[in-house]
């Protein structure tokens, strides 16, 4: 494979995970059979700009939208990074690209009355899967963390005595989110119906399947769906979903943004900012509704 060096390099020098490094290598195939298609061009480190220009222009063309594409181009400018710093080339072709404008994306959380709706008007089962489920659910909410995050909980991840859980992020970066007491009972009760079920191979995996496996992040997915479809009408009900859920309500109890960003693990702040649409929305209601000088109609 002409790009293994740089996959490698991606593991084991800037640890992606193994779903960002599974992205970029099927990015790079996918322009690879197109050079070797359209150009018989093998050594993709000779590409120019032209015929990567091209290869983007085909991908517009067949549908996929502006922001899909950048990323794509994303995954083969880091490769060219990658070749610049190695000495295979001595010009980056995509040095001056410009990435497709897209329109900004805006995540609609879960209201607060959602929110009370799933955790505490349904019905859980009492058994090891709806116990586990319903802490799930407390879980994303409290922490605001991914779902692969969530995913890869360890036992040790928890820390009873501390109050706090352990979350490994991207790039392997840890981070210390506090548990709250209400969190800290459901997990209790999900660890005394976990010894059931656990076998050798998943004893330090926190969140299980019934059969004793470890939970996988489509299941996560489904678990969160089902039950949000029965308490919210909104078309996108998923783990980001209560992410976003998470930010835009400590934001809007007005929570510092620094403290958020730590709480997500959030590597800068830009990335944060972006949950504050909904809290601006948000201060303009409360505004609106509170200043003496508003015109209420």
């Amino acid at each position: 494979m002409p790009f293994q060096k740089f996959l490698d390099y991606l593991q084991l020098e800037k640890n992606y995970s193994k779903h960002t490094i599974t992205a970029y290598k099927n990015d790079l195939e996918r322009f690879f059979e197109y050079c070797v298609e359209e150009f018989q061009q093998e050594n993709i480190a000779e590409v120019n700009y032209s015929q990567i220009r091209s290869w983007i222009v085909s991908l517009v063309d067949s549908g996929l939208d502006n922001r899909s594409v950048n990323r794509k181009v994303a995954s083969l400018k880091a490769y060219y990074k990658f070749l610049l710093k190695v000495q295979q080339i001595e010009v980056n072709p995509l040095a001056k690209h410009k990435a497709l404008k897209t329109s900004k994306k805006v995540e609609t959380p879960f209201s607060e009355k959602e929110m009370f709706a799933v955790l505490n008007e349904l019905e859980f089962t009492d058994d090891f899967e709806g116990v586990r489920d319903k802490l799930i659910i407390e879980l994303f909410y409290a922490t605001g963390m991914r779902r692969i995050e969530l995913v890869e909980l360890k036992l040790q991840s928890v820390d009873f005595s501390n109050k706090t859980i352990k979350v490994l992020g991207k790039r392997n970066k840890e981070r210390i989110v506090p548990l709250m007491t209400s969190v800290e009972k459901y997990l209790k009760e999900y660890l005394a119906l976990r010894e059931a079920y656990v076998n050798e191979a998943s004893k330090d995996c926190l969140f299980l399947l019934k059969n004793g496996h470890k939970i996988y992040e489509n299941l996560v997915y489904r678990i969160i769906n089902k039950y949000f479809s029965r308490a919210s009408t909104k078309l996108k009900k998923s783990p980001h979903i209560l992410r976003h859920t998470f930010a835009t309500h400590l934001l809007n109890k007005g929570a510092d943004l620094n403290a958020v960003k730590e709480l997500l693990g959030h590597s800068s702040l830009a990335s944060t900012q972006v949950y504050t649409h909904n809290s601006i929305a948000e201060l303009k209601r409360q505004y609106n509704e509170a200043h003496p000088r508003n015109e209420k109609n």
